[in-house]
């Protein structure tokens, strides 16, 4: 009866490690998901911003050439000289 007692007191260390082994791994788990979902996010604001300035700079240079037909011209020469 001795011996049983020993697997029983091993046994139940066992089951309150695993229970903790398992709480640890999923609090890292867990971590890491936020860092990797907060990462994301922040390179997709990011992506996006750069976006948004490129377009930006693509409608007023147009708006601008549409204002000022001259320096379309101007645009047109250079262009031809340095061919």
């Amino acid at each position: 009866q001795g011996m049983n007692n020993q697997y029983v007191r091993r046994e139940v260390f066992c089951r309150n490690t695993c229970h903790e082994l398992k709480r640890f791994w999923e609090r890292e788990i867990g971590k890491q998901t936020h860092y990797r979902e907060s990462e994301e996010y922040r390179l997709g604001r990011s992506a996006l911003r750069k976006l948004r300035e490129e377009w930006k700079q693509k409608l007023e240079t147009k708006l601008r050439l549409r204002n000022n037909p001259d320096e379309t011209e101007k645009r047109a020469s250079v262009g031809q000289e340095l061919h």
